[in-house]
């Protein structure tokens, strides 16, 4: 498939789920379903006309996936207008760390005893399987800003959530099987892959977004500056943090 072909097919994609937003609301189907009954259409069960293999186009898929999960967080963290000290805050935290923990322990455990896998990879499994999907949790996710509903919240907030919370146990497979250094007794591992990713990454969100927010603030507040193209801001925002991340060694 061509680029060109490729644009065309994105944008009559694109343009038609536009169209058909009003009826996917009295549907019980979401976008991400009718995305990938399009993929397996237009792929090697299909007609054919995407073709990557996992092996050889692995660095695009690789980037691909980032991207789309990145901005799936990030739309879902704008979701969430409760302050801190909120206590709903405290369910989505037993959810994304304690829930999320266990689920990796019982998914290696299966993965080891009754699949018969390393252990290396039955972890790797765990921390594959146990987050849940912003996107695919779209349609039970909090709907406004005022929205207070304790399990629509909990379901947002811990789906943005649990990616970065699962990251250290992707690390710890991988370092089980020996693609990933972790150090004598597994020091580099607690160090960088929890202590400084987890904590680092949380601390570059968190400046960079308040940085940003009382910028703009500023801007109307003072100057009177009507700050447009919110998309931008936003893309702008994501890829400004994304960078910054890897910068630091925190991603």
């Amino acid at each position: 498939m061509t680029f060109t072909i490729g644009f065309i097919l994105i944008g009559l994609l694109l343009v038609a789920m536009a169209l058909a937003g009003t009826m996917l609301r009295r549907l019980p189907l979401s976008a991400t379903m009718l995305y990938v009954v399009g993929g397996i259409a237009l792929g090697p069960l299909g007609i054919g006309l995407i073709t990557l293999d996992p092996l050889d186009d692995s660095a695009l898929l690789e980037r691909i996936t980032e991207i789309a999960v990145i901005i799936s967080l990030f739309t879902a963290g704008l979701k969430l207008r409760l302050p801190l000290r909120d206590r709903m805050w405290l369910l989505t935290l037993r959810l994304a760390l304690v829930a999320m923990t266990i689920s990796v322990g019982l998914v290696a455990f299966v993965g080891v005893y009754a699949l018969g896998l390393p252990i290396g990879l039955a972890i790797l499994l765990g921390a594959i399987l146990a987050p849940t999907d912003p996107v695919l949790a779209s349609d039970v996710q909090v709907r406004s800003p005022k929205d207070r509903d304790r399990l629509r919240f909990s379901l947002t907030s811990e789906a943005g959530l649990n990616d970065g919370s699962a990251f250290p146990f992707v690390m710890l497979g991988l370092g089980v099987v020996g693609l990933h250094e972790m150090g004598n007794i597994g020091w580099k591992w607690v160090a960088v892959d929890v202590i400084w990713a987890i904590g680092a990454g949380l601390a570059i969100g968190a400046l960079l977004g308040t940085l940003i927010g009382y910028l703009v603030l500023y801007l109307r507040r003072v100057h009177r500056e009507a700050i447009g193209l919110d998309d931008y801001l936003a893309l702008g925002l994501i890829a400004l943090s994304y960078g910054v991340a890897l910068y630091a060694h925190s991603y």
